[in-house]
């Protein structure tokens, strides 16, 4: 137990110094948490963050897969990660050896998978993409080659109807962005007709076609704080509501309700950090996160080509 007068957002900064420490922050951080980061950003900002940065350690403020792609981007740097309990619905339903068995039936097809699976994902990948550049990725890929796209399948739909290419998907999805409720969220339009409706592309697709505007993380937050709307119903996990407010404090936001009376709309595993995991995590330099080198190796090229073809 810590004690109750520890200064945590002093101490945290202190350490930062004392160990030469960056902390990287995902949207969906707790507010407290995005405002002590030294970098803030969806999951493309941070790999490029990560990958850039000179730090001997580096803490993400994220859940697992950010801080493996963290380290097989950066290896001489110690990666930690506040709790190791911080995985994620969508990479979960996507195991390894299951996704193996399904790319060996189409060995000729290039395979594109979303970021947010594991390391061993990416390693049997041919390029990964984010959410603001999935479909810039895919335009690239010769329009002979068969594509599999996971694991998300609200992605893979929204890409491939934006391209127009045909595409094998891998059934996986978010338990947050899978739960909001249409019919909610259209008493919310009758009570807000002034209201915008925007939504992250991995939602349901009948949701989507109902927004005004669907974007990434960073692509929602660029649209709120430029657009001369002023009041939006923002389908995402609600932790971007953060910076929205920042960005945009005169305007109306809204968070989209999920289907049950829960806080279904927060990202159970993003919320498992806390300024005091910070602290200790930071104190005692664990846990941290390492990746077996030959699939570091392999899932290094995919995340360049990345980094490269978003150039």
């Amino acid at each position: 137990m810590l004690p109750d007068n520890l200064d945590l957002l002093s101490k945290i900064d202190q350490l930062k110094k004392q160990k030469n420490a960056v902390i990287l922050a995902h949207y969906y951080q707790e507010g407290e948490i995005q405002d002590i980061a030294d970098f803030v950003g969806d999951s493309l900002e941070l790999a490029r963050a990560a990958q850039k940065t000179q730090a001997p350690l580096i803490l993400f403020a994220g859940v697992h897969f950010m801080a493996e792609g963290a380290k097989i981007l950066n290896p001489q740097s110690k990666v930690l990660i506040p709790d190791l309990r911080a995985g994620c619905s969508l990479s979960d339903s996507c195991p390894p050896g299951l996704f193996a068995r399904f790319r060996a039936k189409y060995p000729e097809h290039f395979v594109v998978s979303y970021i947010n699976c594991s390391a061993a994902i990416k390693a049997q990948s041919d390029v990964i993409c984010t959410s603001s550049n999935a479909v810039k990725i895919v335009q690239k890929i010769p329009k002979d080659r068969g594509i599999i796209f996971a694991p998300d399948r609200n992605l893979g739909a929204y890409v491939a109807k934006q391209t127009g290419r045909e595409m094998i998907l891998w059934q996986g999805a978010c338990i947050v962005h899978e739960t909001f409720s249409e019919r909610k969220i259209a008493n919310l339009r009758i009570e807000h007709p002034d209201a915008e409706l925007i939504a992250h592309p991995e939602c349901e697709p009948s949701l989507l076609s109902k927004a005004h505007f669907v974007g990434s993380t960073s692509a929602l937050l660029k649209y709120v704080s430029e657009s001369s709307t002023q009041k939006f119903i923002i389908a995402t996990e609600e932790g971007i509501l953060h910076q929205m407010k920042k960005k945009a404090p005169h305007k109306t936001l809204i968070p989209a309700p999920p289907n049950h009376e829960c806080n279904c709309n927060e990202c159970p595993f993003m919320k498992l950090n806390t300024l005091e995991k910070i602290y200790t995590t930071l104190r005692d330099e664990s846990p941290s996160i390492d990746v077996p080198e030959n699939t570091r190796i392999k899932a290094l090229k995919p995340l360049e080509r990345m980094l490269e073809w978003s150039q």
